[in-house]
């Protein structure tokens, strides 16, 4: 009996009805919808709540191999818009996921930078990846508080 070359009917139904399989769901949940593979750096919703990682965020973008900058779309745009404008500045291709399924918590991705292929960069982490500009965002001094506010704190 020759091999039949049609989708089996009930695969074809379960695509139907479920979609097409992804193939690792969960690490492209993770990385805002591409593959660790492609990936050349990261920030964490925390991250980008305690730092302006605006000069390095361009200087990683201008690489060649940049491709597509990933935004969840969940967090506020306030805290995105300086990044979105230095993308469209430099005319990176960005897209922008507000699906439910990326999360705004401290662990989750706000940005992944993304090649078309698999480039395999280790760290990914923009903290690990420049530590010398975290160290000297850490070191900065704190405002200090005024009369008023020493003497009656």
């Amino acid at each position: 009996m020759p091999e039949n070359k049609f989708v089996p009917t009930d695969e074809h139904l379960q695509n139907a009805m479920f979609g097409t399989p992804k193939i690792n769901p969960d690490e492209q949940r993770k990385y805002l919808g591409t593959f660790r593979e492609r990936v050349m750096v990261t920030i964490s919703v925390s991250q980008l709540q305690q730092f302006n990682w605006s000069n390095i965020f361009e200087q990683e973008i201008t690489q060649p191999q940049v491709k597509i900058i990933f935004f969840n779309g969940n967090i506020e745009q306030s805290q995105l818009q300086p990044y979105i404008k230095t993308a469209a500045k430099i005319g990176t291709n960005f897209t922008i996921k507000t699906s439910p399924d990326y999360h705004i918590d401290n662990d989750n991705l706000a940005i992944v930078v993304a090649a078309k292929n698999a480039i395999h960069i280790n760290p990914i982490d923009i903290a690990k990846k420049h530590p010398e500009y975290s160290a000297k965002q850490t070191d900065s001094p704190t405002p200090k508080k005024s009369f008023w506010h020493k003497l009656f704190n």
